[in-house]
């Protein structure tokens, strides 16, 4: 317990601070002012290899820079992210433990399909950098040259190609709703499930699986050992222009955004502790903006473009709402 001398009082009230019902509020502006004075967890709810754990390690030094402290990368992967998201809401919200992940569609879909014991609205976003969009490919090597091709196989023997992808991911709910607009039967589907980005792009890459339907943007380091056949956007994306269209292989069909990936916190932390929560948001614009920081991560095909708390809560919510209007067709 901290005491304050009258005059210690007096002199924080003319700094601009509240001083009511006794000091009450005194605690947390406190906390807020020390904060932070040790390292801080970043957890990564996907394993090791993947874009959010790529992201995480090359951001960390320039983050470091503007929080003063180290950054520690806690990978917990499992069950769509259930797993990391659930320790992540178990943490004291004293700003010590942060995320950075693909919060959509992951977050609603464990929500949606998994009946997972938190809410949409538990996560607040700091900044989702990176706007990703499914990618099916196959390795470079692979006879396969086309979606088309794909597709053919599949109606004559929905078994006949092996499929890699992450359960409960936006690459999972475009499977489907490409293969249902085809009038195939996913459930007939030869899938070979992955926990994690990083590994489904790796077996794709290295021909353990035909087809693969992942995240673009995670594929981009193994570009040269993939072929790109479908991505599902509804124009060209910048970063993978040589990438056919989903429109342009003849599969007219509905799909959700990619994910959206980067840093967020607990609501909680949000609500308790706003002093703090500006000042992870304020450290984490500074970073994306640091030329340096552009710089590494633009070599290694990481985002850090800054769209601010409000838009990437926006961002979030709206494909929490998508997912949602699939949900009956997921399960």
């Amino acid at each position: 317990m901290t005491n304050f001398t009258r005059r210690d009082t007096f002199r924080i009230a003319a700094g601009g601070l509240a001083v009511t019902g006794g000091l009450v509020a005194m605690p947390s502006i406190l906390r807020a002012a020390n904060y932070p004075s040790r390292p801080i967890n970043v957890i990564v709810p996907f394993a090791t290899g993947g874009y959010n754990d790529r992201l995480s390690r090359a951001f960390a030094p320039y983050l470091e820079k503007e929080l003063g402290q180290p950054l520690v990368i806690v990978n917990k992967p499992g069950a769509g992210t259930q797993l990391g998201n659930s320790y992540a809401l178990n943490q004291p919200a004293d700003g010590y433990s942060i995320m950075c992940t693909s919060a959509a569609p992951y977050i609603p879909l464990t929500v949606l399909l998994q009946g997972a014991p938190y809410k949409v609205e538990d996560f607040s976003m700091l900044n989702l950098p990176s706007r990703d969009y499914t990618l099916a490919a196959t390795s470079a090597d692979s006879p396969i040259k086309t979606f088309a091709e794909v597709i053919e196989k599949l109606k004559k023997d929905p078994s006949s190609l092996s499929i890699g992808v992450q359960p409960a991911s936006a690459d999972y709910a475009n499977m489907v709703l490409a293969m249902q607009a085809s009038e195939i039967d996913p459930t007939k589907l030869r899938v070979v499930t992955y926990d994690g980005g990083g590994p489904a792009r790796n077996a794709t890459a290295g021909a353990q699986v035909d087809v693969g339907f992942v995240g673009g943007e995670g594929f981009l380091p193994l570009k040269t050992k993939i072929r790109p056949l479908a991505i599902f956007a509804a124009e060209k994306v910048d970063w993978y222009p040589s990438a056919p269209l989903l429109a342009e292989s003849g599969v007219k069909s509905d799909f959700v955004e990619g994910s959206q990936r980067g840093w967020a916190v607990t609501t909680k932390l949000k609500n308790e502790q706003p002093d703090i929560y500006k000042f992870l948001a304020g450290a984490v614009e500074r970073a994306s903006k640091n030329p340096q920081a552009i710089e590494a991560l633009e070599k290694q095909e990481l985002a850090t473009t800054w769209y601010g708390p409000e838009a990437s809560d926006k961002a979030y919510r709206d494909n929490a709402s998508k997912m949602a209007k699939y949900v009956a067709l997921l399960k």
